[in-house]
């Protein structure tokens, strides 16, 4: 069973659009993920611009890889060394934290990431 990053069952990120490693709606991964998409984020616009900045356009479609192209209020999981490149930057998005993977805080802290809580959605 997969954990969140409170040690409890990991809950969906999305299945509309799927998102994760497995396109299951789950922030889980493998070995073989080298992104480490871990992190259930709610994207913002800031965030998509930034991301695509920096080399990663998550806006347009990408449909051999079942990616439909992202847009603000959509959730998504996240690598977490993107987030945390955003982080720094000041335009990491909001996460939903009982999506988010227990493995996220190999990467960071319990407290950074509870600053970035969604509060409603």
């Amino acid at each position: 069973m997969e954990l969140n990053i409170f040690g409890n069952p990991l809950t969906s990120c999305c299945t509309a659009p799927a998102t994760g490693y497995f396109r299951d709606g789950l922030c889980r991964t493998i070995s073989q993920d080298s992104g480490t998409h871990t992190v259930c984020a709610l994207v913002t616009q800031e965030f998509l611009d930034y991301s695509a900045s920096k080399g990663n356009d998550l806006m347009t479609p990408i449909p051999h890889w079942q990616f439909p192209g992202l847009k603000p209020g959509d959730r998504w999981c996240l690598c977490i060394s993107r987030w945390l490149q955003a982080e720094k930057a000041g335009k990491a998005p909001p996460i939903v934290l009982e999506a988010t993977h227990e493995k996220s805080l190999k990467y960071t802290s319990l407290e950074l990431l509870k600053r970035y809580e969604v509060k409603s959605i």
